[in-house]
């Protein structure tokens, strides 16, 4: 085997794959990773369980969704000695099985359907959870990545707002719509309806206030609109259908703004009770990573918190991901309420990007590569990082120099998954290695370009016998 070892590191990258094929046309046999495993066939009303058929008499027993049934589903697999269980992630159905498999010890891999895709004619669930059985008895299943318990809870709760958040955004549309029928162009003069101004003049007209004059008096000194302007997109006909439909809408808002505080209260109870991350140790990094936060532009609030997000993001991670251009407390929140703060569950950083599918996926036939794309992976916290990625078009930063330079090259969608990509590194490292990121600014960005440029410009000019020569700076 040594030898074979040393011989191997002579070969060329073509040799050795002509190795790997011939050693395994000789030995096609596949080995049993889990000795002791059980597939299960998870269902709305009813699982079907499925062991080796030396461990039991009937191999494949069926069990009801109730509580009672799945504690007896565990009770009979540590009964005949199964330590790990393999089940599709169908629907919702699984967590509660899930739950409770795991509060008995067993370890359950959870996987994707698309990885247990059947041969013709296993259609019955008796057959799709012997199928699982068979795949997961010789480890060709992959578990899919469920974070820790309480940052599930953390989780639930902001998916929760999140969609409250949407709600009320709907709202805000609908209204607007109604007032466009009516020819209120209130919405052409002032930017947010939600906003201060806004909310007054709509809450006045659900009252009854019809004249312009009045409700223009709502007007906030911060409106870049006029009085007059407001007045005059406030004439229009006041149809009592179409009042009815702002008169429930904008009740419908508030009941969104009041779930939404509640959120905000549950989210900050949530993030309190998490442990401080790195407490009292001091910052790994070095003394120029160590200066200060930049300020940033102060922007409207929008739909943070009402608490101090900012602040307890820092405290529950030990780094400040904020100081990473384009990621703000929103993108940190959800990134860590999808993933977690426990980075070792991926080897590497591409790792990360690549289950956040964020890195190519190339199709390879003959040695050849045909296509190369990026998977089509749902996935809230890489949609958190490529809306991010979107807002360093702007950015007078290393960043945002980066993102412009990918952009004039490769396109805007490309680009953007690109820095998405970079985002995640960043983001994956300040986890892991508890260091601040050091932003080092536009002109070293764009230096370097010119460094490398120039580099390849002397390379080149090597090849054909030239040499380039620098010309003096003109006065200017």
């Amino acid at each position: 085997m040594a030898a074979l070892q040393k011989a191997d590191e002579k070969l060329n990258r073509q040799q050795r794959k002509d190795l790997v094929r011939r050693l395994w046309s000789s030995n096609p046999g596949l080995d049993v990773v889990h000795r002791n495993a059980a597939g299960i066939d998870v269902g709305n009303e009813e699982h079907y369980v499925a062991i080796a058929p030396t461990q039991d008499e009937v191999p494949v027993q069926r069990f009801n969704c109730f509580t009672a049934e799945l504690i007896r589903m565990a009770v009979w697999l540590k009964g005949r000695g199964v330590q790990t269980v393999a089940m599709q992630s169908t629907g919702v159905y699984w967590i509660p099985l899930y739950d409770i498999l795991e509060e008995h010890g067993i370890e359950v891999y959870l996987v994707n359907a698309r990885d247990t895709k059947n041969l013709p004619g296993r259609k019955t669930d008796v057959q799709e959870s012997q199928w699982l059985l068979k795949l997961h008895t010789y480890g060709l299943l992959r578990n899919s990545f469920r974070p820790a318990s309480e940052i599930r809870v953390l989780r639930a709760y902001w998916r929760q707002r999140d969609q409250h958040v949407k709600t009320a955004g709907q709202c805000v549309q609908r209204i607007q719509k109604a007032l466009t029928q009516m020819n209120l162009q209130l919405a052409n003069v002032i930017s947010d309806l939600s906003g201060k101004t806004g909310l007054q003049i709509l809450r006045a007209v659900v009252n009854g206030e019809r004249d312009p004059a009045k409700l223009a008096d709502f007007r906030d000194p911060r409106i870049k609109a006029s009085r007059e302007d407001i007045i005059a997109s406030l004439r229009g006909n006041w149809r009592a259908e179409l009042l009815f439909q702002v008169k429930q809408e904008l009740a419908r808002y508030d009941f969104c703004q009041t779930q939404i505080a509640e959120c905000d209260r549950e989210l900050e109870q949530q993030l309190q009770s998490l442990p401080e991350l790195r407490a009292g140790e001091e910052n790994s990094g070095t003394k120029e990573t160590q200066r200060p936060p930049k300020k940033r532009k102060r922007r409207k609030d929008g739909n943070i918190p009402r608490f101090d997000l900012h602040h307890e993001l820092q405290r529950i991670s030990g780094v400040d991901l904020t100081r990473i251009d384009g990621i703000d407390v929103m993108t940190g929140q959800t990134v860590i309420s999808e993933v977690g703060l426990d980075m070792s569950r991926w080897p590497s950083e591409n790792h990360f990007a690549s289950w956040l599918g964020l890195c190519p996926s190339n199709e390879l036939s003959g040695g050849r590569i045909l296509k190369k794309r990026t998977r089509k992976v749902v996935n809230r916290a890489a949609t958190a990082f490529r809306m991010a990625a979107s807002t360093l078009r702007t950015s007078q930063s290393y960043l945002g120099a980066k993102f412009r330079r990918l952009r004039s090259r490769l396109g805007p969608p490309k680009a953007i998954t690109a820095m998405a990509r970079t985002l995640a590194i960043l983001f994956y490292r300040m986890l892991k290695f508890g260091q601040d990121y050091l932003d080092r600014g536009t002109e070293f960005y764009e230096q370097r370009q010119r460094d490398q440029q120039l580099q390849y410009l002397q390379k080149k000019a090597a090849q054909l016998g030239l040499q380039v020569v620098a010309l003096p700076e003109t006065p200017k």
